[in-house]
């Protein structure tokens, strides 16, 4: 079997929302179903879905962990994810992706082809929480308590390719997150909700 075809997810649903007034951010709906709903559906083929974050709804089968210490920030998050994936490639994802696709993460596990590929945004960001990775160059480069605590610098000594996926007009963009009020009444929208 290809070793892209096994895979594991790893979604990173810790944080504060402090800007969405401490509200629990990946259990807010949009389009009829949760953010972080949205996000375990795009990875429903995944050997292993691991949501890193405090206690929370989660579906059947999903593992529930939590980094140390508690809101330690992304790396540390992504350092207790990584301890329940035994496959070879490990797609990491925010858990704030309303309109994220299983055709974008299908996508950039067949772009993988060195340490990791990552999605860059319209704006030429990259976003570091959608992508996929081989787990053994990921695992390694977070394995160090003591090391650096952004999730771009424990990566930058790594082997990234960079995607800018397209984007059909009038359709949502697959990196729209949610972090303010105002991008969750955004995502919303978009999605045909009422903005409440």
């Amino acid at each position: 079997m290809d070793p892209l075809t096994l895979y594991s997810a790893v979604v990173l649903a810790g944080g504060r929302a402090e800007r969405l007034g401490g509200q629990a951010k990946p259990q807010l709906r949009v389009g009829g179903r949760t953010l972080l709903g949205a996000v375990l559906d795009a990875v429903a083929d995944a050997r292993r879905r691991v949501v890193v974050g405090p206690a929370q709804e989660v579906l059947a089968g999903v593992v529930l962990t939590r980094e140390t210490p508690p809101g330690g920030g992304p790396v540390a998050a992504l350092r207790a994810g990584l301890e329940h994936v035994d496959t070879a490639t490990v797609v990491v994802l925010a858990a704030d992706l309303p309109f994220l696709t299983a055709d974008l993460v299908g996508e950039l596990r067949r772009r993988l082809r060195r340490d990791g590929v990552l999605v860059v945004d319209d704006t030429g960001r990259d976003q570091f929480l959608l992508g996929a990775w081989r787990t053994a160059a990921l695992r390694a480069a977070v394995a160090d308590p003591a090391g650096p605590r952004a999730l771009h610098r424990v990566v930058s000594g790594l082997d990234v390719d960079r995607w800018s996926p397209p984007v059909e007009p009038g359709r949502p963009a697959p990196w729209l997150d949610c972090d303010t009020p105002e991008e969750l009444a955004r995502a919303r929208a978009v999605a045909g909700m009422p903005p409440g």
